[in-house]
């Protein structure tokens, strides 16, 4: 005898074969492979702080001497630039080795500091939260050494900004991602890719410019990329 036929028109689900038990779903059946998002691997967003310590004081102190240049003039001309701590290829030979550090402080413009800030802020809580707060110390400090060093190679100066330290960072965060994409997945995989893009942009169209110093930009992101590449500590959960 034929069963009557649920209403609503629809057909009841066929019984399994004779002699087949039905599947069973388990938790592990529906678990993702390892190394996907959901498995062994940490997700790399995940508890990333909007607030990075080390970032956040750099972004103040640069506002902060930004402040004091307008204070004291620093803008008016190339000799009170100079006076203010630029970067100087004879100045620095003639021993004014601090020249090095104190530009990578220096802005030109309000321009120039909100454009170094915005991208400092966003690279720097990336590799903060991934490398830690130790490690993006030296990759900033160390990479704004190198584009000093090179730009003076390279240009006998006047120069000033935080560009050569911030490619730092942009190089430090796509070298992190690189090297540890068997611990951790990012959710989009075009970060890496974009940020590589847009420091090669920035490096291309620099060269055309008389007023960027990109001898700065591509030591820092050398620089930076040197300082990761060999960074293993990814802060999230029980990782360290």
């Amino acid at each position: 005898m034929t069963p009557p036929e649920p209403p609503g028109g629809l057909k009841p689900w066929p019984p399994p074969p004779a002699g087949e038990e039905p599947l069973a779903i388990t938790p592990d059946m529906l678990a993702p492979p390892t190394g996907q998002p959901g498995g062994s691997r940490a997700d790399f967003e995940s508890g990333i702080s909007y607030l990075p310590g080390f970032t956040i004081l750099l972004i103040v102190s640069n506002i902060a001497v930004f402040a004091w240049e307008l204070a004291a003039d620093a803008l008016a001309s190339q000799e009170a630039i100079l006076h203010a701590g630029a970067l100087h290829r004879g100045l620095v030979l003639q021993g004014e080795i601090w020249r090095l550090a104190s530009a990578m402080f220096l802005h030109g413009g309000i321009g120039h500091l909100v454009g170094n800030c915005l991208v400092l802020y966003i690279v720097g809580m990336a590799l903060e939260h991934g490398a830690g707060t130790r490690r993006t110390m030296a990759v900033y400090f160390g990479s704004g050494l190198c584009g000093s060093i090179l730009s003076i190679v390279a240009s006998s100066g006047p120069s000033v900004g935080a560009s050569g330290a911030i490619f730092g960072l942009v190089g430090g965060v796509v070298a992190f991602l690189y090297r540890n994409q068997d611990r951790f997945y990012v959710r989009d995989k075009r970060i890496g890719l974009v940020l590589a893009m847009w420091a090669g942009y920035q490096i291309v169209t620099g060269f055309a410019s008389p007023m960027v110093d990109n001898f700065a930009h591509l030591g820092g992101l050398l620089g930076g990329v040197v300082l990761t590449w060999g960074a293993k500590s990814f802060r999230q959960g029980s990782l360290a």
